[in-house]
């Protein structure tokens, strides 16, 4: 893999700024830039910003200059890139409207909507990030007309959504415990308003139903949440191998032989459990290819172990 950077030309923050981008990796790009010292909370969905004053030393330690078109171009060829429409939903303020909008009088849930929006915006997370967010609720959006679900379910399953990855520090139930408990916390004070203790209950119970992604077959809202969050898996081979890029990025600290047979235990337990989607218009949506990406990943993976890197 080859890592690129243009010229400081981007102005913000009273300095010029460069795009630090690879042609393949966000492991690698990661990587990189933690031992040249950039900080986490550079890293953009796709790309690390870094100022002018890094140019000259980010060179010197690898990365090839290239102008601007070129670099972008290189992104685009790459798998990487997220698209300008996905960057846009994932934005804050994108975000934060989407959020108001779940609330007859948004004021007194705003604090937690932008509570919510920092920790989705943890410089550690790569995959775990506010386009996962907007995805899953998009994911939810175009299944939620096609099922007899009531408007305060879809209301309850969206907020569950906003709360399922809030906490993400990479421990597995032990996030979604957290992330259940910041539910009371956050909706708890605005109990009596908008939000019952029913309410926060149920929202919580949905968050942990992403833990195992595994709701009764009379579990509407959950079968909602669930597909929601697992629709990434079905997205087309290009989306897939990003997503694949990302997790791995995100644990990017792990030795390669430890993450692809942790990795390849988590596709034979998702292949195991078939069917993963548990509403009808996620299966019919998302079933067939999500089975597809996880066969090609899981053989990809067993190549690799077998005959070292492709």
């Amino acid at each position: 893999m080859t890592l690129f950077i243009d010229p400081p030309v981007w102005p913000a923050h009273g300095t010029l700024f460069s795009h630090l981008v690879s042609d393949g990796s966000l492991q690698e790009l990661r990587l990189f830039a933690r031992a040249a010292g950039v900080p986490d909370r550079a890293f953009d969905l796709d790309h690390y910003d870094v100022p002018a004053e890094r140019y000259d030393e980010l060179v010197a330690a690898g990365a090839v200059r290239v102008e601007g078109g070129d670099l972008a171009r290189r992104l685009a060829g790459s798998g990487l890139r997220v698209s300008g429409a996905e960057r846009n939903r994932a934005k804050r303020a994108a975000l934060l409207t989407r959020w108001d909008g779940l609330w007859a009088d948004p004021g007194p849930a705003h604090k937690a909507g932008e509570e919510l929006v920092n920790r989705w915006r943890e410089p550690h997370r790569v995959y775990h990030s506010t386009l996962h967010l907007a995805v899953a609720l998009d994911a939810l959006d175009s299944i939620a007309a096609q099922t007899r679900a009531s408007e305060r379910v879809l209301w309850r399953a969206r907020l569950a959504l906003w709360f399922h990855d809030a906490v993400h520090d990479g421990v597995a139930r032990q996030d979604e415990e957290r992330s259940a408990a910041l539910v009371a916390e956050l909706l708890g004070p605005l109990a009596g308003s908008e939000v019952s203790s029913e309410d926060v209950d149920e929202i919580a119970r949905l968050v942990m139903v992403t833990a195992d992604h595994g709701p009764a077959p009379d579990d509407v809202v959950g079968g909602l949440v669930s597909d929601a969050d697992l629709a990434v898996l079905g997205g087309s081979p290009a989306v897939y191998t990003r997503y694949t890029r990302q997790v791995r990025a995100e644990y990017c600290d792990v030795p390669d032989p430890l993450f692809r047979s942790g990795r390849s235990q988590v596709l034979r337990t998702l292949l195991a459990g078939a069917p993963l989607f548990r509403t009808a218009p996620g299966a019919a949506r998302w079933e067939l290819t999500t089975e597809t990406n996880l066969r090609a990943e899981l053989a990809l993976l067993s190549a690799y172990r077998r005959d070292g890197p492709m």
